[in-house]
């Protein structure tokens, strides 16, 4: 079997070079082929493992690219002072979530981030406003980012998850107004073209740690694609501390 297969990739490798696929004459290359696709065909677990193969091969070169955004880009990443801030500003370890209002998943994990501020009083948590599910979306991170400048971000954060359905311009203002922020100043706010930079600064980051959707963590130096439980980040940041602290954060 093992010979076999080894006398398939041959055959591919010739047929894909061209000077070794010129030494076949067509009679030849058509015999090849047809070998090949009755052996693929007889044996369609081949085509699995390959992709699977495949997969690993571009997750490994995907973390290896997100390990060294990580590094480069640290300060940016956990000490960028536009970020909303929860928590401890001082704790000895830093989550990061890049999270967007109107994501499912970030509904969900608002749960798992409450949870963990009011259980470990030395966890620093970032938000990372990462608008990608339209204009309702952008509204919100941009008046999310304007609500810190008035001291309310955590407030204004966990009345935005807490609201049903979409979070549109005029949901979000409502909020703002029910959580006791001034509108008015928050709107002149939302128009700072800091405030404006630095959602693009965030959304060029999650482009560059290869994110394709929220939500997505940052516990030192690993990140966590998708949701993830308080139990699995209360694991990450016990093994932060006890190798020494943070590498990064």
């Amino acid at each position: 079997m093992r010979r076999f297969l080894t006398l398939i990739a041959a055959a591919l490798l010739a047929l894909t070079l061209p000077a070794l696929a010129d030494s076949f004459s067509p009679a030849q290359k058509t015999e090849i082929e047809k070998v090949v696709k009755s052996y693929l065909l007889t044996h369609p677990e081949i085509l699995r493992e390959m992709a699977n193969a495949l997969d690993a091969a571009d997750k490994k070169t995907a973390d290896a690219a997100r390990g060294d955004t990580l590094t480069k880009q640290a300060k940016d990443i956990f000490h960028d002072g536009m970020d909303g801030i929860v928590g401890n500003p001082k704790g000895d370890v830093t989550v990061v979530e890049f999270m967007d209002y109107n994501c499912g998943w970030c509904r969900k994990g608002i749960k798992e981030i409450q949870s963990l501020v009011k259980s470990d009083p030395n966890v620093r948590v970032i938000m990372k406003e990462f608008p990608i599910f339209g204009e309702g979306s952008e509204y919100a991170a941009k008046a999310a980012l304007a609500s810190a400048r008035q001291g309310k971000y955590w407030e204004f954060h966990q009345a935005l998850f807490a609201s049903e359905g979409k979070v549109t311009p005029e949901v979000t203002d409502q909020i703002a107004q029910d959580v006791g922020l001034d509108v008015a100043k928050m709107k002149t706010d939302m128009a700072d073209p800091a405030i404006v930079a630095q959602i693009q600064k965030t959304t060029e980051l999650a482009q560059t740690l290869q994110l394709t959707g929220t939500p997505a963590f940052i516990v030192d130096k690993k990140l966590y694609p998708g949701y993830i439980q308080l139990s699995e980040i209360q694991a990450n940041l016990a093994d932060v501390r006890s190798s020494g602290g943070c590498k990064l954060c």
